[in-house]
C-alpha cells in the first residue's frame, strides 16, 4: 500500500501544463510564495484534527468548484445582496460545507504572501491534502489558476452539476468534457470514498441489494422528518481514502446510482473490478484524474483576479 505521506507522485514531471492560452506550473510559487504548500498542509492538519468530516468536505467543495466553470473558486463568493444568489443557491450545493476552511487558509497564506496566491490554487491544494491526510496518494498539482472575479450564478450551477441520479453513461460524458479517459472517469468516481451521502439524494433509488435496503431503511426512514440531516456511510471506511468504494460497489452496495451501476456498465466494469483488487493502481488513475479535473477551463496570467477575500469579489 503507497504511504499516505510518500511524495512519489505518479504523474509526468512535465514542468508546465498548457491550458487554453495561459499555463500551469509545478514551480509557480517558487519565487513568490515557496511556502505556500506546507502553509495550506499544516493548516488543513489542524482544521481536521478538529473536525474529521473535513478532509471529505473540502474534496467535495473542490468537485462542485470546478464542475461549473473551472477551479476558480466560484463557490466560495458569497452573495452580494438579497436579489442575486451565488453559486451555493444551487439546490445541487445542497450539503456543501467547509468554505469557511478556505477562508482560514487564506489568511494564512496571505500572513506570509499578501496578494501572491489565488484562492482557487489553495482550493485545489487544501483538496490535495484532504486525499493524502485521509491515507490516498499525496498529488502534485501544477498551480497559477486565478480567481473568478465576477459574480456566479446559482443556475450556471443548477444546469452543469450532474445531478444525484446520474447515470454510468451521464457520468462517462461529465468526465470526458475533462479529457478523462474510461479509467480515469472511474478513478474519479473514487473520491466517494471519503464521507456520506445526505438521505435526500437517495430517495426512489430502485433495484437496492438486501442488506443496504436495510440499512438505508433504518438510516433514511420513508416520511424522515429530517430527509436533509439524515445520512449513510458512503462506504465502511468513511473517513479513509482507499479502495473500499470498489469492493462495495462490486458486491452491490453502491450507495448512488451510479455506484451501483458501475460493476455493471460493460465499459466501466474492468475498471472497477480492477480497482477492487488493486488500490495501488487505484491511485495511479485517480492521481491523474485529479489533476485533469483541477486544470480544466482554469482562468490563468492576465484572466481573473487574485482575491485578497475569497468569499468576496
Amino acid at each position: 500500500m503507497l504511504d499516505s505521506q510518500d511524495d512519489r507522485s505518479f504523474q509526468s514531471r512535465t514542468s508546465t501544463i498548457q491550458v487554453g492560452g495561459g499555463r500551469l506550473s509545478y514551480d509557480f510559487y517558487d519565487r513568490t510564495c515557496p511556502q505556500v504548500e506546507e502553509i495550506v498542509r499544516a493548516g488543513l492538519q489542524s482544521i481536521s484534527l478538529y473536525d474529521p468530516s473535513s478532509p471529505a468536505a473540502l474534496l467535495r467543495l473542490m468537485f462542485h468548484d470546478c464542475q461549473v466553470q473551472g477551479c476558480d473558486a466560484s463557490i466560495l463568493i458569497d452573495p452580494n445582496d438579497f436579489t442575486i444568489p451565488s453559486e451555493m443557491g444551487s439546490q445541487k450545493n445542497f450539503g456543501i460545507r467547509k468554505r469557511e476552511s478556505i477562508s482560514i487558509l487564506k489568511s494564512m497564506v496571505e500572513a506570509v504572501c499578501p496578494h501572491q496566491v489565488s484562492c482557487a490554487d489553495i482550493l485545489i491544494l487544501a483538496a490535495r491534502e484532504a486525499v493524502a491526510i485521509s491515507g490516498g496518494p499525496r498529488i502534485r498539482v501544477p498551480l497559477g489558476r486565478r480567481d473568478s472575479g465576477s459574480l456566479p450564478s446559482y443556475e450556471l450551477a443548477n444546469a452543469l452539476l450532474p445531478p444525484a441520479n446520474l447515470g454510468v453513461e451521464g457520468m462517462l460524458g461529465v468526465f470526458a468534457k475533462k479529457g478523462m479517459s474510461i479509467e480515469e472517469s472511474v478513478a474519479i468516481m473514487g473520491a466517494h470514498t471519503l464521507g456520506i451521502t445526505h438521505c435526500f439524494n437517495l430517495f426512489g433509488r430502485t433495484n437496492i441489494e438486501a442488506g443496504l435496503e436495510m440499512m438505508m431503511r433504518l438510516c433514511c426512514p420513508i416520511g424522515s422528518l429530517t430527509p436533509n440531516t439524515s445520512f449513510v456511510l458512503n462506504d465502511p471506511t468513511a473517513f479513509t481514502f482507499d479502495n473500499n468504494y470498489y469492493i462495495n460497489a462490486v458486491n452491490g452496495r453502491g450507495i448512488l446510482m451510479v455506484d451501483a451501476e458501475l460493476p455493471l456498465h460493460p465499459r466501466t466494469a474492468p475498471f472497477v473490478q480492477r480497482f477492487a483488487t488493486d488500490q495501488e493502481g487505484f491511485f495511479r488513475a485517480f492521481t491523474s484524474a485529479f489533476v485533469k479535473l483541477s486544470s480544466y477551463g482554469v482562468l490563468t496570467g492576465d484572466q481573473g483576479v487574485i482575491r485578497t477575500s475569497c468569499n468576496i469579489i
